[in-house]
């Protein structure tokens, strides 16, 4: 049976539509968006790294796209409850997570959380890390890493080693280093890093893996003494100190942060939001303000921040379960 030749183009540019119309309502979705404030959910408290970074890049983002993008802190639980909340959240663009490291830590450290942070997420944007510098009280013996090594060997479990938490980035950092090094020291947590610096600045404790921003000044005013920095290469603020890879190679640990949203999120947003966010990091301004804070600047696409963020949880999974770490 023939067709004729206007019935067999009526068919085809119906059959065009139909395949095409399920797109439609998802482009036009992304060419418009946002249409209303997003909410930005940070997990914790104003005024730390999360929060601070959230914000410079929230407000460029509100001047480009139109629509103001708010920061609301959600803290407690080691970031549990504003990663719950978000992934929780219809995937529409509109509820965004502030990611960091202790979300791929947290991965392994609780057994019954209720998400799956790479199974119920959708990586949107890197921005960067910040590293650690391993930092003891200026009187402690040792002047160089090597030195502390051999301290250690020569004195397991002696060294007394801060953390702002059991499982907290700093934490991990310093189990990684006593697994790579084959050294072992003793734990105590404090409810921040902010309350443990003191006792390591009197020698009460020993040394900790101090984050960059806040030790800086304390290492400028000789109130502690840096061996290394976590970060694979050595640090412009810090030149003279040498990377802890240069003694262990492969070593590598640093608080890092960038943006998910709920599993499913359209794609065309994803991508407008990526492009988006990688031109804030280049914006001069942003730059600035967030290379102040010590981080390490670092744009990519959503697939190189999901499989970063894979490998990130693998490494801090068998570090865990080395040291037998358990949460607080």
């Amino acid at each position: 049976m023939k067709f004729p030749r206007r019935h067999f183009l009526q068919l085809a540019t119906s059959a065009a539509s139909i395949a095409l119309s399920p797109t439609l309502p998802r482009l036009a979705a992304a060419d418009d968006y946002p249409t209303r404030p997003v909410h930005v959910i940070g997990p914790t408290p104003a005024g730390g790294s999360p929060d601070i970074i959230a914000r410079v890049v929230g407000q460029y983002l509100s001047e480009k796209l139109g629509q103001p993008f708010f920061v609301d802190d959600r803290t407690g639980a080691s970031g549990n409850i504003a990663t719950e909340y978000v992934v929780k959240s219809p995937p529409d663009g509109y509820t965004l997570l502030v990611a960091i490291s202790s979300n791929a830590i947290n991965a392994t450290l609780f057994n019954n959380l209720n998400f799956n942070f790479i199974r119920d997420t959708t990586p949107v944007a890197f921005f960067g890390s910040i590293p650690l510098v391993v930092e003891v009280t200026p009187s402690f013996p040792a002047q160089t890493l090597p030195e502390f090594i051999a301290y250690l060997k020569a004195n397991p479990g002696k060294v007394t080693m801060a953390s702002g938490g059991t499982g907290a980035p700093a934490h991990v950092a310093e189990e990684l280093f006593c697994m790579m090094a084959d050294v072992k020291m003793t734990h105590v947590p404090y409810r921040g890093e902010g309350l443990a610096l003191p006792d390591v600045m009197s020698g009460q404790i020993n040394m900790i893996f101090g984050a960059m921003p806040a030790s800086l000044g304390y290492i400028k005013g000789g109130k502690l003494r840096p061996l290394a920095v976590t970060a694979k290469t050595r640090q412009a603020v810090l030149p003279d100190v040498p990377a802890i890879s240069e003694f262990l190679p492969g070593y590598e640990a640093s608080g890092w942060y960038g943006m998910v949203a709920p599993k499913a999120m359209p794609t065309e947003i994803v991508d407008k939001l990526n492009t988006e966010i990688n031109a804030a990091l280049a914006d001069p301004v942003v730059k600035s303000r967030l290379s102040d804070l010590g981080l390490n600047l670092a744009p990519g696409s959503p697939g190189d921040f999901a499989k970063f963020i894979a490998a990130e949880t693998e490494k801090w999974a068998k570090v865990i379960k080395f040291a037998g770490i358990q949460p607080e």
